[in-house]
């Protein structure tokens, strides 16, 4: 299975329509089981019942994981690291396989960002893999409906994925 982590909590985010995108992707080129995590109204502060909810449904049975990153503060939001912290690190995360997406509405896609998750995730002993898009200027890349609006950012997307499903 494949879990697509939309890496932020706010509201009709841009992360979550790109995230949306990457499924119906996923969904078109691979009959694998594929799910969307939104860290939407989730409570993943502490190791309680709804973090362990959320291991049981998307982190444990995945063995390939998404992440839609948009930048914070030349990082990534609190409360993806947050959810990565409370989960069990060595059941959920070693030895899997992860590809970044970095999203900003700036020029520079959260480049940063994926370099942090990059560290995090080989902390964790997670295999990142090395095309690591970034999306700058999400605004201009995908509409508001989630429909990518250039064609080259569509066939950047629709490549990374073909790669990732054979890594």
């Amino acid at each position: 299975m494949i879990t697509i982590i939309a890496g932020t909590n706010r509201e009709d985010s841009m992360t979550l329509r790109t995230a949306n995108v990457y499924k119906t992707k996923f969904a078109a080129q691979t009959s694998e089981e594929v799910q969307l995590l939104s860290l939407e109204n989730k409570q993943v502060w502490e190791r309680g019942a709804s973090m362990l909810a959320i291991e049981k449904q998307y982190l444990l049975p995945a063995h390939k994981f998404v992440f839609i990153m948009p930048e914070y503060n030349a990082s990534f939001p609190g409360i993806l690291k947050v959810m990565i912290d409370n989960s069990d690190v060595k059941k959920c995360w070693w030895y899997k396989k992860a590809l970044l997406v970095g999203i900003s509405d700036g020029r520079a896609g959260n480049l940063r960002g994926l370099e942090h998750m990059t560290a995090i995730m080989n902390y964790m002993r997670v295999n990142v893999h090395y095309n690591k898009l970034i999306l700058s200027r999400i605004n201009e890349e995908i509409s508001k409906q989630g429909e990518v609006i250039k064609q080259v950012t569509d066939e950047l997307i629709s490549r990374q994925i073909e790669e990732f499903l054979k890594f």
